[in-house]
């Protein structure tokens, strides 16, 4: 365990997934060279966190806890009692206290957008949520929180609520949903599970969506055929929005978003069920009318939070896309070349701990979140 604010070099074991140039060309595995990463714990004793938000200014960034919690990080990393006016969760299983993001105009309105799992009526089943309060000058409560999405039928036993909030250029809310375990239901256009939404940030829905007017379908959905979504970003580049899911057995995967699209998810897929059997519903690793998948892992990382590197700080690491890993217990660095991944790298592999939200920090780090009983908060760099 690295003791706080103390700096540790770990060594980074590469692996190479494309081939680049000539070596495509031979089919030759181009060097990778290990890359050495200095990593500073900013924060401990976070009760399994799941998303981080910084705040402007450098006034730190909010945390989640799964068991509810929302606290203020301080730049010198002092943990802030739990805010007030944070919604009840249901924290069971996967379910609790999920992504936080800040309103895009946030120095104007303050507004705090946290996803939840949310209970229904008798408390068995759940379903993901996401809404808005607006953070108090000192940063102790938010006020006036208000709901302005519900997923739609509420089906969670406790599995597979996604969720990842991003807004995009026009300041469209996306929200990445899981399907609860139920696989069927990410083909059903008439349920919100296993689906992209895209809203208006006050939860009203675009006219222009690719679904809108059609009998027996939810306007909110943006794509669908998803599984559990764990990440997802705004491509700095093409302002294109990505996201990653967990396959079941194998086929993790990353994929680019285009509105109206079926991603697959139970008909094609590159995993197979826990029991080692092949998905029911499954015709095969691809099916036409369904997007190919922009990267897939045959083996499961357990991909977790997602972050574009776009900084002038680390050379090394620009055009860079960093995704946690919960099973592999690793920090995942694919390089790009334009929008394809040429080439990926296995990180902090030392830490030993669940590696479940990445973000870019506005000083150029990496900043990781471990999802742990005493989960912690680290800042991540080149030596």
């Amino acid at each position: 365990m690295l003791k706080k604010n103390m700096l540790a070099t770990l060594c980074a074991t590469s692996l190479l997934t494309a081939a680049i140039g000539a070596h495509a060309a031979s089919g030759e595995s181009a060097p990778v060279l290990p890359a050495s990463v200095s990593v500073d714990k900013v924060v401990e004793d976070l009760d399994h966190p799941w998303a981080l938000a910084f705040l402007p200014n450098k006034q730190g960034m909010l945390v989640t806890e799964r068991s509810g919690n929302l606290r203020v990080v301080s730049p010198g990393g002092k943990l802030s009692a739990p805010l007030s006016g944070v919604p009840q969760v249901w924290a069971k299983g996967q379910g609790g206290l999920l992504d936080v993001v800040l309103s895009p105009t946030f120095d104007k309105d303050r507004l705090v957008y946290l996803s939840y799992a949310e209970g229904d009526k008798e408390g068995d089943k759940a379903g993901t949520a996401v809404g808005r309060g607006r953070l108090s000058a000192d940063m102790t409560k938010l006020g006036n929180f208000e709901v302005i999405f519900r997923q739609e039928p509420k089906l969670s036993t406790g599995n597979h609520f996604g969720s990842r909030l991003v807004f995009d250029r026009e300041g469209y809310l996306f929200i990445a949903l899981g399907e609860n375990n139920q696989r069927p239901t990410s083909q059903d256009l008439d349920k919100l599970q296993g689906k992209i939404v895209r809203i208006y940030p006050d939860g009203r829905v675009p006219t222009d969506n690719p679904f809108v007017g059609q009998q027996g379908v939810r306007p909110e959905i943006w794509s669908y055929g998803h599984r559990n979504q764990q990440g997802a970003a705004l491509n700095p580049w093409t302002g294109t929005l990505w996201t990653h899911e967990h396959g079941p057995k194998g086929g993790d995967e990353v994929n680019v978003i285009t509105g109206g699209k079926n991603y697959g998810w139970p008909l094609a897929t590159h995993g197979v069920d826990y029991s080692s059997l092949p998905i029911s519903e499954a015709r095969g690793k691809t099916l036409e009318g369904t997007v190919v998948p922009h990267h897939v892992w045959e083996k499961s990382p357990g991909i977790s939070g997602m972050a574009f590197y776009d900084a002038e700080r680390f050379k090394p690491w620009q055009h860079s896309l960093f995704v946690g890993s919960l099973v592999d217990k690793s920090l995942i660095r694919l390089q790009l070349d334009g929008g394809k991944v040429v080439q990926e790298e296995r990180l902090l592999g030392d830490l030993g701990e669940r590696i479940r939200d990445v973000r870019q920090g506005p000083d150029g780090y990496v900043y990781v979140l471990t999802d742990e009983d005493d989960g912690a908060v680290y800042r991540v760099g080149l030596k």
